[in-house]
C-alpha cells in the first residue's frame, strides 16, 4: 500500500518569489507541487531561471526537476480553474499579487489581490487545507517614527498608496480564514532583491544602474533577499506556528548604499547626484499631470514619499521563532543577482 502524499499549491509560481519557491520546493525534495499559471510565456522564465540556478547549484549536487511541477492555467480571480487547482491540496502558498502603485489601477488591485485572495482562502476553507502562507508585504504595516514592527498598526488615511491600501484588505481576508479554522503564516518582506525579473518590481534597479542611472534619493527602507524570503516561508510552513505574521528585512539601509552596491556589483559607475525632497515632490506632480495627457505614471506621491523617508523595520520577532535563521549579506545578494543580470543581458 502506498502512501498519500498531499499536494502543494503555489499561486504566483512564475513571479519572483513563486519562482524562486518552487525551485526550493524540488530541491528539498517535494514531487507533489501545482502551480497557477497565467501565460506560457510566463512559465518559459521559470525554466530559464530553474536552468539558470541549475547550473549555479552544480558544485553542491543541488538540482530541480522543472518537470515536477504540475502547471495549471488559472487565475486568482477565475474561481472555477481555482477549484480544479486546489484539488488533493494540503498546503498552499499564496505569493499571487499585482504590484502598482498608480492611483488609476485601484480598482485592478482591489480585484486581484483582495477579491483574489477572499477567493483562495474560501477555496482553503472549502477544502481542508492544513495550512496556508500569505506573502504579504511591510507595505501592509503601518508607520512609525520608530522601527517598525508586526504590531504596528495600518491606519487608513489619504497618504496611503493604493497597493499599500490592497495589501492590507488582503490581511483582513486572511485574518478571517484564521477565525473560520484555517490555519495561516504571513510574512512581510521588505524590497525583495533576487534574479530573473528585471522588467517590473525591485529588479528594474537592475536594468536602471545598468543603464546609468544619474540619480539616488535621501531615504532608507527594508531589503530582503528572495532566497531568503522562501527560507522563511517554508520553515515557518513546517513549523507549529500559526496565525502570527512575520517582518522580513534582513538590512534596514538608505537607498543611496543599496544603489551604489548594485553598481559596484555590476561594474558600473554608480549614481552620484543625490536628489532633494522639494525636487521628488515636484517630480510626481509634473508625472501626474503628463499623465493626464496620456503618459503611464512613472512615480507618484506615495512612491516619492516613500524615497525621501527614513523607514526602519524590526525583524526581530523571526529571529525569535527560528533561532538558526541568518539572512543573507547584501554584497552577496547583489553579486548573485548581478551576475544573473549580465548573463541574461548577453543572451
Amino acid at each position: 500500500m502506498t502512501n498519500f502524499v498531499a499536494m502543494i499549491l503555489v499561486t504566483g509560481g512564475t513571479g519572483l518569489v513563486g519562482s524562486h519557491l518552487l525551485w526550493q520546493l524540488v530541491t528539498q525534495g517535494e514531487n507533489k507541487i501545482r502551480s497557477i499559471y497565467r501565460t506560457e510565456a510566463k512559465i518559459k522564465t521559470v525554466e530559464a531561471l530553474f536552468q539558470w540556478k541549475n547550473k549555479q547549484a552544480e558544485a553542491t549536487n543541488m538540482s530541480a526537476d522543472f518537470s515536477q511541477i504540475e502547471w495549471i492555467q488559472a487565475d486568482v480571480t477565475d474561481i472555477p480553474a481555482l477549484t480544479e487547482a486546489f484539488a488533493g491540496v494540503a498546503k498552499v502558498y499564496h505569493c499571487a499579487a499585482l504590484v502598482s502603485f498608480n492611483p488609476k489601477r485601484f480598482d485592478e488591485l482591489q480585484k486581484n489581490n483582495v477579491e483574489g485572495t477572499a477567493n483562495i482562502i474560501n477555496l482553503c476553507l472549502k477544502h481542508q487545507v492544513e495550512k496556508c502562507c500569505y506573502v504579504s508585504s511591510v507595505a501592509a504595516l503601518g508607520d512609525s517614527v520608530k522601527a517598525i514592527t508586526e504590531e504596528t498598526h495600518w491606519e487608513a488615511n489619504k497618504e496611503n498608496s493604493v497597493y499599500s491600501i490592497s495589501k492590507f484588505a488582503s490581511e483582513m481576508e486572511v485574518w478571517r480564514g484564521t477565525q473560520e479554522g484555517l490555519g495561516v503564516v504571513i510574512v512581510n518582506p521588505g524590497v525583495i532583491l533576487g534574479e530573473g525579473y528585471y522588467n517590473s518590481g525591485s529588479g528594474t534597479m537592475f536594468k536602471q544602474i545598468a543603464n546609468g542611472l544619474k540619480f539616488t534619493v535621501p531615504g532608507s527602507t527594508g531589503f530582503v533577499d528572495v532566497i531568503d524570503v522562501v527560507r522563511a516561508m517554508l520553515s515557518l510552513m513546517q513549523s507549529d506556528v500559526h496565525n502570527e505574521r512575520f517582518i522580513l528585512v534582513g538590512h534596514n539601509l538608505a537607498f543611496e548604499t543599496v544603489l551604489k552596491a548594485t553598481a559596484t556589483a555590476l561594474g558600473v559607475k554608480s549614481p552620484s547626484k543625490m536628489l532633494k525632497k522639494w525636487q521628488l515632490d515636484l517630480a510626481w506632480k509634473i508625472d501626474w499631470f503628463l499623465s493626464l495627457l496620456g503618459k503611464r505614471r512613472r512615480l507618484t506621491k506615495s512612491t516619492a514619499k516613500s524615497a525621501y523617508t527614513q523607514t526602519v523595520y524590526d525583524a526581530s520577532k523571526l529571529k525569535a521563532e527560528l533561532a538558526d535563521f541568518e539572512y543573507t549579506p547584501l554584497k552577496e545578494t547583489l553579486q548573485r543577482v548581478a551576475k544573473h543580470f549580465n548573463y541574461s543581458q548577453e543572451r
